[in-house]
């Protein structure tokens, strides 16, 4: 068998494969099955699968595909090239992969950078999610709209299920400490929702039995026909301060209370009407005893006036009620003549009381008084010629004068 040499190996008689690697001749197999051609050919057949591995390490770090896949190939590839049982120029392939070393490091390094970006961005994102879950949660539990709270609440946990799968790698501790504070604010919502939801059932209960309670009380009313008008709006009172709830056994409820209460309104303005209607000839009574009542004068004869007054009270009461609708006019009427002659007699009852006519008597003399010195001082002008004392005088006079016309009016 003769021997086959090339510039990096050699096959031997003995089918002994040997690899020239830098410099240093090294075994790297037997294949004694073989030709020596062919044994040549398998092991420079490894040499090329190394290369087209290089090449492709090459074009993946050009093209800054994941650093840390990369970096794990290229680590597999420098320890494949250390010793390989492959025929070829393997410092050239070692050279190549150690040429693109300063490029994977920046690729890691920018690689890291993003990651690091990436994961401070998927924090802040947890921590909107958590900080609007503790938000829903602040909110008064007793003002809570839970239906639309809770579609909140679910959209929260979405939220944070997408994060996980497709977010950016973020510190354990630091995602477990968001988390902590994710999971205890939809446990306390949970947990005030159903105490909610139990109160209410609890408020519709007390609710139900309360109103069914008062709509016996206005069923038995009916039969009491308008006399029960007043009772019924109590009971209408109790019922509005009671909690409002939504419920089909509420609006039963409420559609029994009605139908009493139009009864009774019914019966009410059954009677009104009857009333009004036997009113009518009181009202035709009092409106002649107002036409007589309007004639007194008691500024003519006020003793009379007090008489005349005092009989049409009388005569007024003994008249009876008037239609609900002429009531408050004809009140009115009478009490404008009462108001005129209490008036006078106010004003006459002032006029004679001793301590009125003795301040009017002391004004009245120092009026008086005072007339006679500006009398004499106008006189004492007008002799002189003075044209500006004359008017002075002459003016001051004219005003007390007119005071006194006042104070003896009073």
């Amino acid at each position: 068998m003769s021997a086959v040499q090339t510039s990096f190996g050699r096959v031997d008689e003995s089918l002994n494969i040997y690899v020239t690697d830098n410099g240093v001749e090294r075994l790297i197999g037997s294949q004694p099955s073989m030709s020596a051609d062919d044994a040549l050919a398998f092991y420079t057949k490894r040499y090329d699968d190394l290369a087209a591995t290089v090449r492709l390490l090459e074009q993946r770090v050009k093209a800054k595909a994941d650093a840390k896949s990369v970096t794990k190939s290229a680590a597999k590839l420098i320890a494949d090239l250390e010793a390989p049982a492959a025929i070829g120029d393997l410092q050239s392939l070692r050279d190549r992969v150690k040429a693109i070393s300063g490029e994977l490091e920046a690729l890691v390094a920018k690689s890291k950078a993003e990651q690091e970006v990436a994961s401070a961005q998927a924090l802040i994102e947890r921590e909107k999610v958590a900080a609007a879950a503790e938000k829903i949660v602040a909110a008064d539990p007793n003002k809570t709209n839970y239906k639309n709270a809770s579609i909140k609440m679910n959209e929260l946990f979405e939220a944070w299920q997408a994060l996980q799968k497709s977010g950016a790698k973020v510190s354990k501790a630091k995602a477990d400490e968001i988390w902590t504070r994710f999971s205890k604010a939809r446990s306390t919502f949970e947990s005030n929702k159903r105490a909610y939801f139990a109160g209410q059932d609890q408020l519709v209960k007390a609710s139900k039995n309360a109103k069914a309670d008062i709509v016996a009380k206005a069923e038995a009313l009916v039969a009491k026909g308008a006399e029960a008008f007043l009772d019924y709006r109590k009971l209408l009172d109790s019922w509005k301060a009671l909690p409002k709830v939504k419920s089909k056994s509420d609006d039963a409820l409420w559609a029994k209370f009605k139908a009493a209460g139009d009864a009774i309104y019914a019966a009410k303005m059954d009677k009104s009407a009857a009333d009004d209607l036997a009113f009518a000839e009181n009202l035709k009574t009092k409106l002649a005893l107002l036409e007589e009542a309007e004639k007194i004068n008691p500024e003519i004869d006020l003793n009379a006036a007090k008489a005349a007054i005092k009989s049409i009270q009388t005569k007024w009461e003994k008249a009876g009620k008037v239609p609900r609708d002429s009531m408050r006019a004809t009140e009115d009427r009478l009490k404008a003549v009462e108001q005129k002659i209490k008036a006078v007699e106010q004003e006459q009852w002032r006029k004679s009381d001793p301590a009125t006519i003795e301040r009017t008597s002391s004004m009245r003399a120092q009026l008086e008084e005072s007339i006679a010195k500006l009398e004499k001082e106008l006189a004492a002008a007008t002799a002189t010629g003075d044209a500006a004392k004359i008017a002075k005088a002459t003016e001051a006079l004219e005003t007390k004068k007119a005071w006194l016309v006042v104070v003896a009016s009073n």
